[in-house]
Formats: C-alpha cells, sequence, structure tokens
C-alpha cells in the first residue's frame, strides 16, 4: 500500500546489486539526487532474477505487537508507518477475518519493539484492508468486506481518523457498494497527493469495479478511470497503491501480475510486470520501493517468487530481494506479506493475511 512522508532526519544508505544505494525510509534525497536518478541510463530491468538479488534483512519472530495487543492478530493487510517513522500503524481483522459482531479495536498503534500505543475503531469495520497515513499524522483505513461472509450493511467505505480516533471524514456509503460518483466497491487502497487530492483503488475483486477515482480534498468526485480487462489501464482486482516524488501513481492490478503507473490525470505511463503480483505497495521518500506479493505460485502469475521485491521506484531497477518465509512456494493459498511498510530505522513489517500476524525484518 503507499508513499511515505519525509521527516527530518537522515541515515546511512546501503549499497546493493546493480549500484542503487537503498537509503533509510525517510531520508530526504533532495531535488538534486532524484533528477540524476531520473536522468540515469535505461537497463533492461525485466530481465534480472529476484532470488539472485541480497536480502538485507533477516525476519524477527511471527509474533511482533500481539503480546501488548492482549491477542493474537487476524488476517492483516493494512499497515503503514507514523509521519516520523517511529511507531507502526496497523488494521487486523479482530483474531479473524472478519469484525463483524467483534467488540475488540482493529486499528491499532505499535513502536518499533510491538508495544501498543493506541487503538481504536471497535464495532466500524468488517474487513480492514488498506491503509495510508498522512504527515498530519490523519489515518485512512478502507473497509473493503473482501471475501469473507460479511453482512449486508457493511463496508464498501473508506474513513479518515486523527491519531486519536475521532472520526473525520468517510468516503462512500457504509453497506451501499455502486458505481455512481459518491459510491465505491470494496474499495481497496488509497493516497493523498501533497496538495490534498485523494486517490483511491476501488474494487477488490478482479470482476469488480476495477477503477480509480480521484476525489477533491474533502472528498467531492473528480474523475476515474479504469475498466475489467488486461490492456494498459485497464485492471482485475485493483489491490494496493502508493505515489512517488515525481508525483506517479502506482496502482497494484494484482490479478493482472502487474503494476501500472500513471499521472494525476488518469493518463498511463508505464506497466510494470518484474514485481511480482502486487498486493501491496509502499515508496519512501528517497524514491525506493517496496512491492509485497503474497500470491505468485504455479497456477498465478507461474515461476515468479513469492517475497518482498525491493527497487528504486524512479529508474524501475530491482536492487534487492526478501523471500517469502512459507517453503511451499507453489501451494494455492496466500503466504507471507501483502501488506507492507518501512519504518525510520529501514526496517520492514510485512503484514500477512494468511498466516494472521505482521512479520518485522530488521536490517542485517
Amino acid at each position: 500500500m503507499r508513499s511515505a512522508p519525509r521527516a527530518p532526519f537522515r541515515l546511512a544508505c546501503l549499497a546493493l546489486a546493480l549500484g542503487v544505494a537503498a537509503c533509510g525510509a525517510y531520508e530526504d534525497a533532495g531535488a538534486d539526487t532524484a533528477a540524476e536518478t531520473a536522468a540515469a541510463e535505461p537497463v533492461d530491468v525485466s530481465s534480472v532474477d529476484p532470488t539472485q538479488l541480497p536480502n538485507p534483512f533477516e525476519a524477527s519472530d511471527s509474533t511482533w505487537g500481539q503480546a501488548s495487543a492482549g491477542r493474537e492478530f487476524g488476517a492483516v493487510s493494512a499497515i503503514y508507518p507514523a509521519p516520523d517513522g517511529r511507531s507502526i500503524w496497523v488494521g487486523e481483522r479482530c483474531g479473524a477475518n472478519v469484525c463483524v459482531d467483534s467488540d475488540v479495536d482493529p486499528i491499532m498503534q505499535f513502536d518499533l519493539d510491538g508495544n501498543l500505543i493506541t487503538s481504536f475503531g471497535a464495532g466500524m469495520f468488517a474487513w480492514p484492508h488498506g491503509m495510508y497515513v498522512e504527515p498530519d499524522g490523519s489515518v485512512w483505513v478502507a473497509d473493503a468486506t473482501g471475501y469473507a461472509a460479511v453482512p449486508e450493511g457493511w463496508g464498501h467505505v473508506m474513513y479518515k481518523f486523527s491519531p486519536e480516533g475521532e472520526l473525520l471524514m468517510t468516503l462512500g456509503q457504509r453497506g451501499v457498494a455502486g458505481t455512481e460518483p459518491g459510491l465505491f466497491a470494496k474499495p481497496s487502497d488509497m493516497v493523498v497527493a501533497p496538495d490534498g487530492h485523494i486517490f483511491v483503488a476501488d474494487g477488490h475483486d478482479a470482476g469488480g469495479n476495477n477503477r480509480v477515482v480521484k476525489l477533491s480534498p474533502t472528498g467531492e468526485f473528480v474523475m476515474e478511470w479504469g475498466e475489467t480487462g488486461e490492456a494498459d489501464g485497464q485492471f482485475q482486482d485493483v489491490h494496493a497503491m502508493a505515489m512517488d516524488s515525481s508525483g506517479r501513481i502506482w496502482v497494484g492490478d494484482r490479478a493482472n501480475s502487474r503494476i501500472q503507473l500513471f499521472d494525476q490525470e488518469g493518463n498511463h505511463l508505464e506497466t510494470i510486470t518484474h514485481m511480482g503480483r502486487p498486493s501491496g505497495i509502499f515508496i519512501t521518500a528517497d524514491d525506493m520501493v517496496y512491492v509485497a506479493d503474497s500470491e505468485s505460485n504455479a497456477g498465478r502469475n507461474p515461476g515468479v517468487p513469492r517475497g518482498i521485491f525491493i527497487g528504486n521506484a524512479l529508474t524501475l531497477e530491482l536492487t534487492g530481494f526478501v523471500p517469502d518465509p512459507e517453503p511451499d512456494q507453489d501451494n494455492s493459498g496466500t503466504s507471507g506479506a501483502e501488506g507492507v511498510a518501512v519504518d525510520a530505522e529501514g526496517n520492514i513489517y510485512g503484514a500477512e493475511v494468511g498466516p494472521r500476524t505482521v512479520r518485522k525484518y530488521v536490517r542485517r
């Protein structure tokens, strides 16, 4: 899911394969660095085997955050760092795969060691999915309803909260799916541009709405683009969204096993197929992109390993790969990270739907 806001501190860079520097998540690279990177000579990025790339991370245990929360997590796909990168927001499905009739808070904030800071949202969500945190700390969460058995009257909305849990805005109508302005059907993710415009990945199903919706900063419909299909500008399961420093919108077109890049008026710019079958996307302030693939297997995107792809969002070069911990990469289910986030220290957090946990990957 996700582009990280800038913060005032700087971390050391780690040189990886292909000569690209992977810096800390919150480094302010500056306009000159970004321009130089964008002007780099093009390379055949699609020819790189991700399993031959370095993995500069090692996994922590699979129970991060659960002890302090006082319960085992349910399915987790919503995850995002706070603006300073010193805490992590998580949306989990109430110890199961659906929150209907649960009295626990599905939206939680943890420090980097997994200690609970605050929580909220009990009784509001059916199926927390994507998440985005604005520079002022406001927390957006999509309620997609998904494939779980969800009764009528739930989901199809996006909520904006203050960091204290006050509801600031609701997009869509709870329990009402639709295609007309003001309605959504299983929205998966969102991102907010620097000028305040809101972009929504609308349609968790491969045969659903399959569109991107642009809204004003106050939530009014501006435009939309996309339809079901396999051509450029078409989608099948718009599952994740992020924005890089140049303002390009990255859309995870999961059932088509690709990422599509657009400008903010919906013009198609590029299609990427070498970063797996995208379930989650996160882009740091220095334009390092992390793409979580939780689904590639023998029947879906065959020959591609599941894991977290790491690359340069401007040159599109891959620089690293974190393998899925699941040993059976050809099973038909989902495993490993679906949502992905990076903290101020450059550590990765994988939000896992199938294993129902958050796994922290620490820099070696």
